[in-house]
């Protein structure tokens, strides 16, 4: 692999990635793989910390929800989250990359607690920080979760890992007609109502000046490729 482009890269994974062919909850394999494809770029020397989404499970925001306090519902789509990290963990180490889970609601039986230097620490260590429970309050996303640890981890980049390679001007699998962008300026995603992540995390991504880049962690060595630069993805920036 030639050199990535990044040093420190923040990933995010969406929960539904973690299927699988299942229509719900952790496919084991799919988590293999993806860790995997985390463990070829972390042997490149990327420092690499992690989100993941919690939909495969539960979603603060689903259907599933029904009528629930939208408080409550998004603290169980938070412990969603954590059984993801704790089940990427596994998969990790079991491939040999050393990984640690900082959760932001407490819990120090199964995590560590969110603390930012500590976070580093383990970042200058060569090891994979996994950042769980979203951003510890409702009402946020895990895309906030992610856009807040990107910018406090002072990553290159936001990685987007989902099913769909980019972003596109209407869903693909709905509409054969669509077409994929290769640039998008965060003015541009706003404007358009793209919502390929939600409106708090692009504006604050756009004010850390961190590019997003989107693409499908689905397909073979996607992850390799997009950290050179290359493959089918697109580039979130201030002008493309």
């Amino acid at each position: 692999m030639a050199d990535p482009k990044y040093k420190r890269v923040l990933l995010k994974v969406s929960g539904e990635v973690l299927m699988g062919e299942q229509p719900y909850g952790i496919d084991m394999k799919t988590v293999g793989e993806v860790a995997d494809s985390v463990a070829r770029a972390h042997a490149t020397g990327v420092e690499i910390c992690l989100v993941i989404g919690g939909g495969n499970i539960f979603r603060g925001l689903s259907k599933a929800a029904g009528d629930m306090e939208r408080a409550t519902a998004d603290q169980m789509g938070m412990l969603a989250t954590v059984m993801n990290a704790l089940a990427m963990q596994a998969a990790l180490e079991k491939a040999g990359v050393p990984t640690r889970v900082q959760s932001a609601l407490d819990m120090p039986a199964v995590a560590e607690p969110l603390i930012r230097r500590r976070a580093l620490r383990h970042l200058e260590k060569g090891r994979v920080v996994i950042f769980a429970a979203g951003v510890g309050a409702p009402f946020f996303t895990t895309d906030s979760g992610a856009a807040l640890r990107a910018a406090e981890m002072g990553c290159d980049v936001l990685l987007k890992g989902t099913s769909v390679d980019g972003v596109y001007s209407a869903d693909p699998k709905k509409d054969p007609t669509a077409t994929r962008y290769d640039t998008l300026s965060y003015t541009d995603v706003l404007a358009r109502d793209l919502r390929v992540m939600d409106a708090s995390a692009i504006a604050m991504m756009r004010d850390a000046s961190i590019p997003i880049v989107v693409f499908s962690i689905r397909e073979e060595n996607s992850f390799q490729r997009v950290l050179k630069g290359e493959g089918a993805h697109t580039v979130i920036c201030a002008k493309p």
